[in-house]
């Protein structure tokens, strides 16, 4: 499930897959991916894309994921 709407923002990220291990966040070069405070479904807490107009569309947080969480637009 998808909380992000898809037709606003240039990364979708799927907050109910995301286990939270950061590696998007931390190879982001605009440090715009935030981990966020709240639980998903299976316990964890997700990460959530803070300042979507200053995302370049690069895909390294799509590369880093190793849950699959992250499409790019």
């Amino acid at each position: 499930m998808e909380n992000q709407h898809e037709n606003e923002l240039p990364v979708i990220i799927d907050t109910e897959i995301c286990k939270g291990c950061e590696l998007c966040v931390i190879y982001c070069p605009k440090k715009i991916i935030k981990k966020t405070h709240k639980l998903n479904k299976i316990g964890y807490n997700p990460v959530n894309v803070e300042n979507p107009a200053d995302c370049t569309s690069c895909g390294i947080c799509y590369l880093m994921c190793p849950d699959y969480a992250i499409k790019i637009k």
